[in-house]
């Protein structure tokens, strides 16, 4: 089976394609020569990995799967969330982020988080979403160089290393990525095999 992942992020890429096998060929937006920015403007996760698949669907004719990920800290209701990207402006820029959110706890004693993936796939013009969350801890500052975006500030529960403190085998075997990812892989097996 083929499905394209609508993703450019070439570190998501490479832990779904680690997550999903050899039972499943995933394609890039760059396989099937989409270099389109997709907007994601609506104000859930789960409304944004929608918009991703439907654009590939409807645009590319190939059956797909998008996800969206936040991450969602108590002390500030939710928040960065859907924005997790963008959280310190429209760059991207992980470092940014990191800082904001950071300075945003500043003296704040509850530093409770969970990450959250969702996943929307399509195939054959039918939709099925999967979540995956893994709750956690932001740190006071940042340990570890490896992995992306707040993986430096994210302690999972149940461990004392950050996500980039992890090798990317530690990390794919518990995070919310994986969480969604293996959803979307036993409905797939189910449905399909």
């Amino acid at each position: 089976m083929k499905l394209v992942f609508a993703t450019n992020n070439r570190h998501k890429l490479e832990e779904v394609r680690a997550i999903l096998g050899n039972s499943i060929q995933v394609l890039s937006l760059n396989d099937i020569n989409c270099h389109d920015e997709i907007p994601e403007t609506a104000e859930t996760l789960e409304g944004n990995a929608l918009i991703k698949a439907r654009y590939i669907y409807e645009n590319y004719g190939c059956n797909c799967f998008a996800d969206d990920t936040g991450l969602e800290v108590d002390a500030l209701n939710g928040e960065p969330g859907v924005y997790s990207a963008r959280y310190a402006g429209n760059n991207n820029d992980s470092e940014a982020n990191m800082h904001k959110l950071l300075q945003n706890l500043t003296g704040e004693n509850n530093r409770k988080a969970q990450f959250r993936t969702v996943i929307a796939l399509i195939i054959n013009g039918e939709e099925n979403i999967f979540d995956g969350i893994v709750k956690g801890s932001i740190s006071e500052i940042k340990k570890g160089d490896s992995g992306f975006g707040y993986d430096p500030i994210f302690i999972p529960e149940g461990f004392s290393e950050s996500f980039a403190q992890m090798t990317s085998e530690q990390k794919n075997s518990i995070s919310h990525r994986y969480r969604a990812t293996e959803k979307l892989n036993d409905y797939l097996r189910k449905k399909y095999d």
